[in-house]
């Protein structure tokens, strides 16, 4: 029996309900394994199966032409189980609780053969099946580690120890972590001098030292944060240097970006309204594909607003309906991220 694919409300970088890009491939046999059996009821393995498919978007390569599985798809990235022997839980060990019942983070039915032991928000795990499922999430850029079931959050102490990582694991961990957390909270680019990471402390000034530059030329080295060229010009200044061509891209692309047009039957009358946005809160920008409502999420800062007005949800909340304030101009500024989650995270788009 194949199913159809969910499709999601919109396309955006920052908010949709399509899930994390898969990492691990799914095994030829797998994929192709019966899905009905002989009395016509659909198996708890294909069960899960298809309610793990649900929950993420499937590459194209999985879907096709009728829009169902493609059942002899597979993944074209290795998973660390089929690299690296299977991690087993010690049956002694005390400080673990063990359950009979189901891998709940074996999304893909690998089926480990590990006992399963209770995290800390109830579901349980295998230490491989831990280990798959938290790199995912630091592959998708995550600074934190949650449930693929209820979304509750697992300290890396807690991740470290049930998911039996090595000296090699844990340092991969911490390496992508700090990237993560680098390219999400502290700004990070790479200096055009010497190509190593810098910081940018100053979140209002484009003007920013390079310490390792600096000690190797024995005087400051400053380039510029929007153009990546030596510093030209007094300091400090925020909006651009004096270096030629100097600009923001992110306000280009916010001033040359073409109209969207809604295809839903109660937005149809709104006009003149930019596919693209700047994140009211972090800045980020996010491109709204016309389907479905008006609103989006950031995924980076998780703000919800309206596309058309830019007013935070609940200040503006008709899904479907013209925004009584009009359409708000295209952005001249975008605003700079402190890094903080916004007061109405985690409220999900009306489909």
């Amino acid at each position: 029996m194949l199913f159809s694919v969910v499709k999601c409300c919109f396309v955006s970088d920052s908010c949709s309900h399509m899930g994390p890009k898969l990492t691990r491939p799914v095994r030829r046999e797998r994929a192709a394994e019966t899905f009905v059996d002989g009395d016509g009821d659909m198996n708890r393995r294909a069960h899960r199966t298809t309610s793990f498919w649900r929950r993420v978007n499937l590459p194209e390569t999985l879907v096709n032409g009728n829009g169902n599985f493609n059942r002899h798809a597979h993944w074209k990235t290795r998973s660390r189980s089929e690299d690296l022997p299977e991690k087993c839980y010690n049956p002694n060990d005390n400080t673990l609780t063990f359950v009979d019942g189901d891998d709940d983070m074996d999304f893909l039915c690998i089926g480990y053969k590990s006992l399963r032991a209770r995290m800390s928000c109830g579901h349980t795990v295998t230490p491989t099946s831990l280990t798959d499922w938290c790199l995912r999430q630091l592959e998708e850029g995550s600074t934190r580690f949650k449930c693929g079931k209820c979304e509750g959050e697992w300290t890396y102490e807690e991740v470290c120890k049930m998911a039996l990582l090595t000296l090699e694991e844990e340092k991969d961990f911490d390496s992508k972590l700090f990237k993560n957390a680098a390219n999400v909270h502290l700004n990070v680019k790479l200096c055009p001098g010497c190509k190593c990471l810098v910081v940018r402390e100053n979140l209002n000034d484009l003007c920013v030292k390079c310490p390792k530059c600096t000690t190797n030329n024995i005087k400051p080295y400053k380039f510029c944060w929007q153009c990546l060229r030596e510093w030209k010009g007094p300091i400090p200044a925020s909006e651009r240097c004096e270096n030629e061509d100097c600009c923001n891209e992110q306000l280009k692309t916010l001033k040359n970006c073409p109209v969207i047009i809604f295809k839903n039957v109660g937005l149809l009358g709104i006009k003149d309204c930019p596919s693209i946005r700047a994140c009211v809160f972090c800045g980020k920008l996010l491109e709204h594909s016309g389907m479905k409502c008006k609103f989006v999420i950031c995924k980076r800062c998780k703000t919800k607003f309206c596309f058309v007005c830019l007013k935070l949800f609940p200040e503006c909340q008709n899904y479907f309906e013209i925004c009584k304030s009009g359409v708000s101009p295209r952005q001249t500024a975008i605003p700079v991220w402190d890094g903080k989650i916004a007061n109405n995270a985690n409220i999900n788009v009306e489909e």
